[in-house]
């Protein structure tokens, strides 16, 4: 990893989303949320790393009382490949009995992640488990869950920014950006 590849990358990309258009979609997403959570004292979970960025957009505007963790399950490990193999890193905690749950994360592809995350959720007993993602990838492959809220939808691309990452560079920024077909 070295500034140069980060460069190349970036290079190799177009943005498909404006800074102006996340800010928009975190804030009308962050309003549905209120709606529908902000009487019931939720566990929100960020998934981590990718989420990380989203959820410090996210957290502010959820004006009503929360508690706040992590978790982490992963597949990609800097890659632009995913792998079948998921790794916890650190697994919910066992407040996660008898709650409504709602899991943060970065984007749901072909949702067998989030699926993964779901799953040992409601086996530890939560009440309810939900999902918020800042983007979901449009596929022709059917998925084993849906977002209960989602920003926006985006390409089958390779994409990055705003937590997302592209082989560990760019999580930092703004925009969501996608690779080129040369890249």
């Amino acid at each position: 990893m070295n500034r140069e590849e980060a460069l190349q990358i970036f290079s190799q990309s177009e943005e498909i989303v404006s800074a102006a258009d996340v800010d928009a979609s975190i804030a009308r997403m962050a309003g549905a949320i209120r709606a529908e959570m902000s009487d019931v004292f939720p566990l929100v979970l960020s998934v981590m790393g990718g989420a990380a960025v989203f959820t410090g957009m996210l957290l502010p505007h959820l004006d009503f009382p929360l508690e706040f963790d992590y978790i982490h399950l992963t597949r990609y490990r800097n890659t632009t490949q995913g792998s079948h193999d998921m790794q916890w890193r650190v697994a919910p905690a066992e407040s996660v009995k008898d709650r409504v749950v709602l899991v943060l994360d970065d984007i749901l592809d072909e949702g067998e992640t989030m699926a993964a995350i779901r799953d040992r959720i409601l086996a530890m007993g939560a009440k309810r488990f939900m999902s918020a993602v800042l983007c979901e990838k449009i596929i022709a492959k059917s998925k084993p869950l849906r977002p209960d809220f989602c920003g926006f939808e985006v390409p089958d691309r390779y994409v990055f920014g705003c937590g997302m990452d592209a082989k560990g560079y760019w999580r930092n920024l703004p925009t969501i950006r996608a690779l080129t077909a040369n890249a």
